[in-house]
């Protein structure tokens, strides 16, 4: 094999070294004792799966109100933090007037309301993915955060952002490794084979409250199949209502037993589609897509298609041409531009092309591929690459000293906003079954009624998203 030239040389060693994850913290005010302001009273809503991996950040702060509709659950983060006040409902606690900011652990169908709801109360929010069920829903979110963008600090909980993977990849590509950018698609492998609606199993134990899950969306009999969660103690599926002793219960989140019925959740476009594709669109500054089209399985009125791709273009701006974006799931796949590069190897993974060459991508790591029969990287010259330094420790602790500090964060509101709202167009299309163009600004699609009915959803009497 021939030598890689010493240009080359330079260039894989530096970009090894970038994506190796080193993290130099500065000597600011940003750490330790030396953090900005005084400590955060939250209230954390959704205190099982999510809400658990959040204990790090939490036990910095105050934690004043907890939330869930599982009173074990709630309970048991009760003895986490014991000065918490503990509520069922989370417009209740929301009511609460010592709150600073809040994050938000629910299941999916019940993200926008309570971050809509928050910044209305002047709350900082911290939201898991995906910000929204419905592009009504992205909108307003996002609407409402650039009204109060100048007191409030979002984050949408795509923590994988922070990886430095994600700044070497955006600056591999405004640096011109790989030529002019042209073509952009992420993937997932996950894969359902759900067809309705889980049947009703009976009432609900006493300490659930079934009407309070349900919450915006309409009524479906409750069912231990909504329950189910990875134990990885015994490497089983198990019924997680909880067991009385908060030891036992599966670490795991179940949120794959409920997200791809439609009243609660868009299956993989708001699951690990908002993660993926952030790694996708992150480098793009991409503002709202002017057509979205989406192509798969059978449509089923009940549950999001399980295999599917769907596609958006997305405008030019100062620094690229107008860009086709493209999403795919279940065993679809783009592909790959070599045939010694298996791509469905990568579970989750982006690739960008360029007029000289690729970068594919996982959520670590990166490689960078020149295109063409005397293909090199000689032209671009690594000394160029410039990565944003840190300022927090991690992704939480981004947020909590935005709260306190300039209030800047990286997947805010505005970012994450725009995102999801393109996924959810993709999905739109999807069950539409034809191309669809988009007319951001009046938030309508130009050639179809039955798209735009699709835009948003009927709640249930007594809940208010922008209440």
């Amino acid at each position: 094999m021939t030598a890689p030239s010493s240009s080359r040389r330079t260039f894989i060693a530096q970009t090894a070294a970038l994506g190796a994850g080193l993290t130099i913290l500065p000597t600011g005010t940003l750490f330790g004792a030396n953090r900005p302001g005084n400590k955060l009273n939250i209230a954390l809503i959704g205190c099982w799966g999510r809400g658990t991996a959040h204990h790090a950040m939490l036990e910095k702060e105050n934690v004043v109100a907890l939330c869930d509709v599982n009173t074990r659950a709630l309970n048991a983060a009760g003895q986490k933090f014991p000065k918490a006040k503990k509520y069922t409902d989370w417009r209740k606690a929301l009511d609460q007037k010592d709150i600073d900011a809040v994050v938000c652990c629910t299941p999916d169908h019940h993200h926008a309301f309570i971050s809509i709801w928050a910044m209305h109360r002047g709350y900082h929010v911290f939201g898991e993915k995906p910000l929204a069920n419905t592009v009504e829903e992205a909108r307003m979110v996002r609407e409402t955060y650039l009204k109060n963008k100048e007191k409030l600090a979002t984050q949408c909980g795509t923590q994988r952002h922070f990886h430095p993977n994600f700044d070497n990849i955006e600056a591999l590509i405004k640096q011109g490794a790989i030529g002019d950018l042209q073509d952009v698609h992420a993937w997932g492998d996950r894969f359902h084979e759900q067809s309705h609606y889980p049947v009703g199993t009976g009432v609900a134990p006493d300490y659930i409250d079934w009407d309070l899950w349900i919450g915006p969306s309409q009524m479906k009999p409750f069912s231990e199949d909504y329950f189910v969660a990875y134990n990885h103690r015994t490497g089983k599926f198990e019924i997680s209502y909880f067991d009385s002793d908060p030891a036992n219960w599966p670490r795991g989140s179940n949120c794959l037993s409920w997200n791809m019925y439609r009243e609660f959740g868009n299956w993989q476009i708001g699951d690990m589609g908002s993660h993926t594709m952030d790694l996708a669109f992150s480098p793009l500054d991409a503002a709202y897509p002017i057509s979205a089209e989406g192509s798969g399985e059978d449509y089923n009125p009940d549950v999001s298609p399980s295999r599917m791709s769907s596609s958006w273009m997305n405008p030019a701006n100062d620094w690229r041409d107008e860009i086709r974006v493209s999403w795919h799931q279940g065993g679809n796949m783009p592909k790959s531009p070599f045939k010694h590069i298996d791509l469905a190897k990568i579970g989750h993974g982006a690739m960008f092309k360029g007029s000289k060459g690729f970068i594919i991508a996982d959520f670590t790591t990166r490689m960078v591929i020149p295109y063409g029969k005397n293909a090199d990287l000689t032209y671009f010259d690594s000394s160029q690459i410039e990565i944003p330094e840190k300022t927090a420790a991690n992704f939480g602790e981004e947020w909590t000293n935005a709260c306190k500090g300039d209030l800047k964060t990286s997947c805010n509101f505005d970012y994450s906003g725009i995102l999801i709202e393109q996924l959810l167009l993709g999905s739109v299309a999807f069950d539409v079954g034809k191309k669809l163009d988009y007319d951001a600004d009046k938030m309508e699609f130009t050639n179809s009624s039955e798209g735009n009915d699709l835009l948003r959803k009927e709640y249930r009497p007594g809940w208010v998203l922008n209440g």
